[in-house]
């Protein structure tokens, strides 16, 4: 319970204090014998973040390794827009299969395509072939003898040849990231400007932590990258944005005063704030990824391999690991930040004199005239 100040002193919270604990309050002792669904939707800060921050570095560095020990070693699969091709479509039907075309290329042109796969579903279900570009000899070559092996059922109006070429799918990959550093840049002048230069630096390291380990993700799997794959990330990297900066807005807004208190650390009242939040993040992300699952069902078993289903991928990686590095990495790694400035770190180190002094019964000023000593029950009593 506060107490008053009448003579304008610093006011310093009364609370009760377990000496066992030395927890900065009575609710936030009596919040852990409670149980695990009520801490988890009361948000009283029971679930200790903050404080174990060095752990979740820990795991954070090591997703970052394995991400960055994957794109360098297995590297990425690109698709037919950024390294170029050609890409052959035909109607699917009961002797035009995958492997039924597969071998007709293979024969025609004496080597194998780069990939086979299906697209569409039921009537519209077509074979989509795909393999490094193509002179206009081979192209003909390859219609023909398509055309040839599964006649009457194929016919050569009924087979599409498209040519990408390498120089556009390299202003493909320069556009996508010339839109990746504007993103980025805007972000951080957003964030400097409407909270702090912490929790900016703080949101940015989160957003690269989002950016390689979806990449990682995508090499360690072996998913094909494709433009559709690009427009996932800017939206992932949206949805992780939108989550940090909920988790700041409460951070600010719980640690407004906490430099004029000796009640909590700014850390105490960030982790607070992260478990307030906690409950929203976790709703917000199963209600994204229940659609994208929908999304990869519908886009896999109906309508077969194609954009839908590079889309929803990304999104998936994007907004699991975006739930995560917001909560985990952004809020954590802002307390770091702030206690590196002198004003917190003399504060945290003001709080916790006063309850050392508490715990072993010590007077200890709460406002003028008034001292507070710890009962030998580790009650704090108010004395005069």
């Amino acid at each position: 319970m506060p107490v008053d100040n009448p003579t304008g002193d610093e006011t310093t919270e009364l609370a009760e204090v377990s000496p066992a604990t030395s927890a900065p309050d009575a609710d936030y002792v009596a919040d852990s014998k409670r149980s695990f669904l009520s801490r988890l939707y009361t948000g009283t800060g029971a679930f200790e973040v903050v404080g174990k921050r060095k752990m979740w570095y820990i795991v954070t560095a090591v997703i970052i390794a394995v991400s960055i020990l994957s794109i360098a070693t297995r590297q990425f699969s690109f698709g037919i827009d950024f390294e170029g091709g050609t890409q052959i479509s035909v109607p699917s039907s009961s002797a035009v299969t995958t492997d039924s075309v597969s071998k007709v290329f293979s024969e025609a042109l004496g080597q194998a395509p780069e990939s086979v796969q299906t697209a569409g579903t039921g009537a519209s279900q077509t074979i989509v072939v795909r393999t490094e570009a193509l002179s206009l000899d081979q192209n003909r070559k390859i219609e023909d003898a398509l055309a040839e092996k599964f006649k009457p059922e194929l016919t050569r109006n009924e087979i599409s040849v498209s040519d990408v070429s390498s120089t556009w799918g390299k202003e493909i990959t320069q556009k996508m990231l010339i839109a990746l550093l504007v993103f980025l840049v805007v972000v951080t002048v957003y964030i400097a400007v409407r909270f702090d230069k912490e929790m900016s630096i703080a949101a940015l390291a989160s957003l690269f932590f989002d950016i390689i380990c979806t990449a990682g993700a995508y090499s360690l799997i072996g998913w094909e990258v494709t433009p559709a794959t690009v427009i996932g990330l800017l939206t992932i990297l949206g949805f992780s944005l939108y989550d940090t900066v909920v988790v700041f807005d409460k951070v600010a807004e719980n640690t407004r005063s906490v430099l004029s208190t000796t009640r909590r650390t700014y850390a105490e009242q960030a982790n607070l704030a992260v478990n307030q939040t906690l409950m929203r993040s976790i709703n917000t992300t199963v209600i994204s990824v229940l659609p994208i699952i929908s999304l990869m069902v519908i886009a896999v078993w109906m309508l077969g391999v194609g954009t839908l289903k590079d889309l929803a991928l990304i999104q998936l990686v994007g907004v699991i690991v975006g739930a995560y590095s917001s909560i985990f990495l952004a809020a954590p790694l802002l307390v770091t930040l702030k206690e590196r400035r002198d004003d917190v770190s003399r504060h945290t180190k003001r709080v916790l004199d006063r309850r050392a002094k508490i715990a072993a019964g010590e007077p200890v000023t709460v406002a003028a005239g008034a001292v507070a000593t710890a009962s030998p029950s580790g009650k704090r009593r108010r004395a005069r």
